[in-house]
């Protein structure tokens, strides 16, 4: 990177989809409104932004930038393998499921069909992409996580988070996040101090909010 240029940054966006048969999955209600407000607010800073987009609607408006796309957190995995490491910054804002069924119980090639019996699926955990990506030798590389959690244990939890998985910040942020164009949110950061918003904001609020605190933080 030459002197002074913007740090380039790696957003990951949106849910994971974990197939069950070939039409149905588990997945969640992420909307990637978040990693699309902050792909388009450093690219409008001149950051070099990649972005990992998981399987939604909406796209960055910035044409600068690079999008990969990806369904499970298996593609996730090998995207942030081939690009995690070329990148100043990584902000994880993708919401990776925790679980997904085993190969085991799973039909990718044909539908379950309905019956009267109960159909069991067996979950698995799927691989810490996070945690693997803070255990990577990238030197001077800053790491952001995001803890999605509920309201009363958000920080424990995000703190908890933080020391377990080697990154560098932690956006704590109230389950009601999810699916929301708002958020309310508290930074913590690896030494304990903790940098609230403001108030609720919008997603395209809080995206400059988090480049500030960012950009405060990088050398």
């Amino acid at each position: 990177m030459p002197p002074h240029a913007p740090p380039s940054i790696l957003i990951t966006a949106g849910p994971t989809h974990e197939p069950i048969d070939a039409v149905r999955f588990i997945g969640n209600r992420s909307s990637g409104r978040l990693g699309l407000a902050l792909a388009d607010a450093a690219a409008a800073r001149g950051h070099p932004v990649t972005l990992l987009l998981g399987p939604v609607t909406g796209l960055p408006a910035d044409p600068s930038i690079g999008i990969h796309r990806f369904r499970t957190c298996e593609d996730l995995r090998t995207l942030l393998a081939t690009h995690g490491s070329a990148h100043d910054v990584v902000i994880m804002a993708a919401a990776v499921a925790d679980f997904r069924p085993k190969s085991t119980t799973t039909n990718l090639t044909a539908k379950f069909r309905r019956s009267d019996s109960p159909l069991v699926l067996e979950l698995e955990p799927t691989p810490d992409l996070i945690a693997e990506l803070a255990a990577r030798p990238h030197t001077g590389q800053f790491l952001v996580a995001f803890a999605l959690e509920p309201r009363d244990q958000m920080i424990p939890a995000a703190q908890a988070k933080l020391h377990r998985k080697g990154v560098d910040l932690v956006i704590a942020n109230p389950l009601e996040t999810m699916d929301s164009d708002r958020i309310d949110a508290i930074a913590i950061y690896a030494d304990g101090r903790q940098t609230p918003t403001p108030a609720s904001m919008t997603k395209t609020d809080f995206a400059p909010w988090l480049l500030d605190l960012l950009s405060a933080l990088m050398p």
